[in-house]
């Protein structure tokens, strides 16, 4: 069973928030992770949007010149996003930089362990907040089937529901689900 505490040691890392790949567009997503029995909080985007419509994702976005670094972007993002205000020193770590593969982004994804978090709101670019339980989530984790995605990236999936999450999204949860599996937590 996945205990906040455990999650928070296994993810503690060192934070690098930048991107050294000069082919591509530097984005950041923060990966919000709250509750006794954890939940995270994901985001699924209006099928409006021009990039990544409908999908469901992580909140963040691309970097912006008043941006700091790439860690201001995640927090900049979530707080315009879903309107949770964090601060540097809620983020305990970071998993490895992952790419979209239609879009030109490496995304740095930034994680946050809380024990709780404030009632939250979404802006326009956000169709909807899913807080979704944790341990049940990524154990939906499978090869995604869809050889398009399979084209370029190693291809994952997972289900919430009735949403798909795949893309970067997957990749990064992917990190998280081979941590606590290595560690006997999943």
């Amino acid at each position: 069973m996945l205990e906040l505490e455990k999650i928070r040691n296994l993810l503690k890392s060192d934070i690098a928030p930048q991107v050294e790949e000069q082919n591509t567009k530097p984005a950041a997503v923060m990966v919000v992770i709250y509750g006794r029995e954890p939940n995270i909080v994901m985001i699924e985007k209006p099928r409006t949007m021009m990039l990544h419509g409908g999908e469901v994702a992580f909140p963040g976005g691309k970097i912006t010149d008043t941006d700091e670094d790439l860690l201001d972007t995640a927090l900049r993002e979530t707080l315009e996003e879903i309107s949770l205000g964090l601060t540097r020193r809620h983020v305990i770590g970071q998993l490895y930089p992952v790419h979209t593969r239609n879009s030109g982004f490496t995304i740095v994804p930034f994680v946050s362990v809380l024990e709780s978090i404030p009632p939250l709101r979404a802006n326009e670019e956000v169709e909807e907040i899913l807080h979704i339980p944790l341990d049940p989530f990524l154990r939906t984790l499978d090869l995604d089937d869809n050889e398009e995605h399979r084209s370029l990236f190693e291809a994952y999936k997972l289900t919430y529901r009735d949403k798909m999450v795949w893309g970067a999204s997957a990749r990064i949860l992917k990190q998280m689900a081979d941590i606590f599996k290595l560690n006997d937590l999943l």
